[in-house]
């Protein structure tokens, strides 16, 4: 089984950070989103799954940013520039060039490390991010947001859940609104939020050097599909690829294709996919659907338990952008006769 190997890293402003390393070989430092938790994100198997295909055959490095998951709180204000004091400090833990990939707000943070140390990273990867937070919501939305999660944390966390990760069950996007308050209390959590709205980065958009990726769901609630054009057209020759989808997680929705677009653009093998997009295990379990069988069923027959049922049910409901089991039930019953 992988395992996370974890260490902290002192900034030179006194705060310490903890990260987390998997695999070995071509680093890939990961700008995590607005809350995160080394060890508990580990735990969700979806996030999990999206950490593990992006280390294969190199090395994938995470951190906590000050206030979140296993990062101690400071008595400093979240800042753009305390932001690059703490990828700074990782980045030191590494003795050669990097790639970058940065995801929700870790995408603005990304650009200002590519333009500020051009030297330092080989290529950048851009998903779901922006380059200016106030073109993200209206200010109307964005102080209703701020406001709910300063004066009531656990529904606040409730509403991000369902704009972060609308194509997820129920039962899933319940666990990552739990998850999000377990990665800082609501003080922290707002003042980052607060923080994701007030970046702007269009003034170093075009300092960017590294080859650039800049990958967005078409239909994310979250940041705009505007934004992924603005960043796109703001730094030379980056590639803009468009996904289908409405999730802003990047471990919600096709979580696969996300991957294959960004090992592909960072020349790592990129594993084969059937015509249909199914996996071996996930026909199988359309095969159990279009039987009748329920989530407990499927698990009995398989071996697994039911709650791993359910998400096979639900990827695949996704990736063939179904809205029910009675039409994988109808999809996989065509296929059989073809």
């Amino acid at each position: 089984m992988v395992q996370q190997r974890f260490a902290e890293v002192v900034t030179a402003g006194g705060a310490t950070v903890a990260y987390a390393s998997v695999g070995a070989g071509r680093p890939l430092v990961y700008v995590m989103g607005w809350l995160t938790h080394l060890r508990l994100s580990w735990e969700l198997p979806p996030e999990r799954a999206l950490y593990e295909a992006l280390a294969q055959g190199g090395r994938l490095v995470r951190y906590d940013r000050a206030g979140s998951g296993l990062s101690p709180a400071v008595d400093r204000p979240a800042s753009l520039a305390f932001e690059l004091e703490q990828l700074a400090a990782v980045a030191a833990t590494l003795d050669e060039p990097f790639d970058l990939m940065g995801t929700s707000m870790g995408a603005p943070v990304a650009v200002a490390w590519a333009a500020a140390h051009p030297g330092t990273v080989r290529r950048l990867i851009l998903y779901g991010g922006w380059a200016r937070g106030g073109d993200v919501s209206p200010p109307e939305v964005r102080e209703h947001v701020l406001g709910l999660v300063e004066a009531h944390w656990g529904l606040g966390s409730d509403v991000l859940t369902d704009i972060f990760a609308p194509d997820a069950d129920r039962a899933t996007r319940a666990e990552l609104a739990r998850y999000q308050r377990a990665c800082s209390d609501a003080a922290t959590a707002r003042a980052l939020l607060a923080l994701s709205y007030e970046l702007d980065v269009t003034g170093y958009l075009d300092q960017v050097r590294a080859p650039t990726l800049v990958v967005h769901r078409t239909g994310d609630r979250a940041a705009p599909v505007a934004q992924a054009h603005a960043l796109a057209d703001g730094i030379s020759g980056a590639e803009l690829v468009l996904l289908p989808g409405r999730s802003h997680l990047p471990y919600a929705g096709d979580r696969d294709e996300l991957v294959r677009v960004v090992r592909r653009f960072l020349g790592l093998p990129v594993a084969r996919r059937r015509a249909d997009g199914l996996t071996a295990r996930q026909r199988e379990v359309a095969e159990l659907v279009s039987q009748g069988c329920t989530n407990r069923e499927i698990a009995t027959r398989l071996g697994i338990d039911e709650r791993s049922a359910e998400g096979h049910v639900e990827r695949i409901r996704l990736r063939l952008g179904f809205r029910s089991r009675a039409q994988i039930a109808a999809w996989y019953s065509a296929q059989r006769r073809h």
